[in-house]
């Protein structure tokens, strides 16, 4: 299997393939989830996983095993782009293939996704404004992903891929505690 900087490359190369043939069949968020089943389905079950893993498994007979179970189940050209990935011996990147996949088509389609630290639990009200917020700001649709994290006191700290936007009650005091010992001296 491949890790590290080349496996993500190698990951992204087949998610770009799979978005091109995803979106030619008009049907890219149904892949998107479809390849998320098929890599929880193999995260989830070591069994299946050591099967697709195995040398001593031909790639044939693996192939074999995914015609019978996803078949008649998704559109073909899917079960041959999976079977393709065991021909190559990428069976081990399902499920970067699957995250790079949903990465690309939400950025297709103007979507970010933006870890969102506030204080306490957010009611889904406010869940909501923060969203519309982010969006306006950003000039794209910004899906938040709230975590709590008492330890900034109020605010919201945001991170968006690089960027992080940190309007903590935090990092607002440490910043006037800065200015009156600069003030005190």
């Amino acid at each position: 299997m491949s890790t590290g900087a080349q496996g993500a490359t190698i990951a992204r190369n087949y998610a770009e393939a799979l978005l091109e043939l995803a979106t030619r069949a008009g049907a890219p968020r149904e892949w998107a989830d479809l390849m998320r089943q098929v890599a929880d389905a193999v995260a989830g079950d070591l069994t299946l996983s050591r099967f697709l893993e195995s040398p001593r498994i031909a790639a044939a007979d693996k192939n074999a095993v995914l015609e019978k179970a996803f078949g008649p189940r998704v559109p073909r050209l899917f079960l041959r782009f999976l079977q393709q990935l065991v021909r190559n011996r990428r069976q081990g990147l399902i499920g970067q293939v699957a995250a790079e996949f949903e990465t690309l088509l939400d950025a297709s389609q103007g979507i970010v996704h933006a870890s969102v630290t506030v204080a306490r639990p957010t009611p889904d009200a406010e869940r909501d404004a923060i969203a519309t917020r982010l969006s306006q700001l950003v000039g794209k649709t910004v899906v938040p992903h709230l975590a709590v994290d008492p330890a900034i006191l109020g605010g919201v700290v945001v991170r968006i891929g690089d960027t992080v936007m940190d309007g903590s009650v935090r990092r607002k005091l440490a910043r006037l505690r800065r200015r009156m010992s600069a003030g005190a001296r």
